[in-house]
């Protein structure tokens, strides 16, 4: 059990150390209606790219996303920001939502994993 732990903090060092945050929380998907509608950094939305929205990431940046339960992965370009409903932390297109198998859900807990720059 110790070294179980030890080795945890071990990885997480590593990883901070290399640049890396994680965070967990709720990730929801676009409604269909804002097909067609600029997003934040002026591209269009289109529910069949791998794009998402966050509040405070810089428009660019990738973000790995794991539907936690499942464990599937999606990499996905921030290029708007929201969501902006109290518990979530990210907003996939419904391409990427389904990548992830949350689509049907509409809402999953999620972990999101970026490279501080």
């Amino acid at each position: 059990m110790v070294k179980q732990i030890l080795f945890s903090l071990f990885l997480i060092s590593l990883l901070s150390s290399c640049g890396y945050t994680t965070r967990k929380g709720l990730a929801s998907y676009y409604a269909d209606s804002y097909e067609g509608k600029t997003t934040a950094n002026g591209e269009i939305y289109r529910q069949g790219k791998i794009t998402a929205a966050h509040k405070t990431l810089p428009f660019g940046t990738r973000v790995e996303v794991t539907n936690l339960s499942n464990n599937k992965m999606v990499v996905v370009r921030i290029n708007d920001r929201g969501p902006y409903i109290r518990g979530r932390i990210i907003d996939l297109t419904k391409a990427a939502a389904k990548e992830i198998d949350m689509a049907g859900a509409g809402v999953a807990k999620v972990k999101i994993r970026y490279k501080k720059k």
